[in-house]
């Protein structure tokens, strides 16, 4: 769930629907927004510049696992595909997602990576590679110092523990 002014963005496995409910009276809003195609969605972030929803949506056909991101518009619920990872070498699923400054941090539980993109160009800004013990990501975010915040499984010490890291982009991030 994600809030924009003082409506609140919901979404529920295996649903196409995005559902709106008021924040003040905690109330279902009359519209809904159906986005057609979607599939699984994980996680649902907004950004407050261009008023768009991103929405991580996570498929399953034949034992592959793709990702997409929809955008949807706050305005007139209008949507789009806006990312597919289908096609690409290196697609993993979408799980969890947050937004900095026009920038979209897409992670997931399958890779020691966090990816970002810009909201404005859809480009690939860094890759993010995380040290060798994660074992799993859970959640990562950008903090406004530009340093990355991943709550993950596996440390140095135990493979097994979670824990949160503080990561500086210095030492471990790339530009493509």
């Amino acid at each position: 769930m994600t809030v924009l002014d003082s409506i609140m963005y919901v979404v529920c496995k295996w649903s196409c629907t995005i559902r709106l409910y008021n924040t003040d009276t905690s109330s279902p809003l009359d519209a809904v927004i159906d986005v057609e195609g979607m599939k699984y969605p994980r996680d649902i972030v907004v950004c407050r510049d261009d008023r768009q929803l991103y929405v991580a949506d996570v498929e399953t056909y034949d034992g592959a696992h793709w990702s997409g991101i929809w955008r949807v518009s706050c305005y007139d619920h209008s949507y789009v595909k806006w990312l597919s990872t289908e096609s690409t070498t290196d697609a993993f699923p979408a799980a969890a997602l947050s937004l900095t400054s026009r920038r979209l941090l897409v992670t997931s539980h399958r890779s020691r990576r966090l990816l970002q993109y810009s909201t404005t160009d859809r480009q690939l800004l860094r890759v993010v590679e995380l040290p060798q013990y994660v074992l799993g990501v859970r959640h990562g975010v950008e903090t406004t110092r530009g340093t990355f915040v991943v709550g993950h499984c596996g440390t140095s010490q135990d493979q097994l523990q979670m824990a949160v890291s503080e990561l500086l982009t210095v030492i471990i991030a790339s530009k493509l």
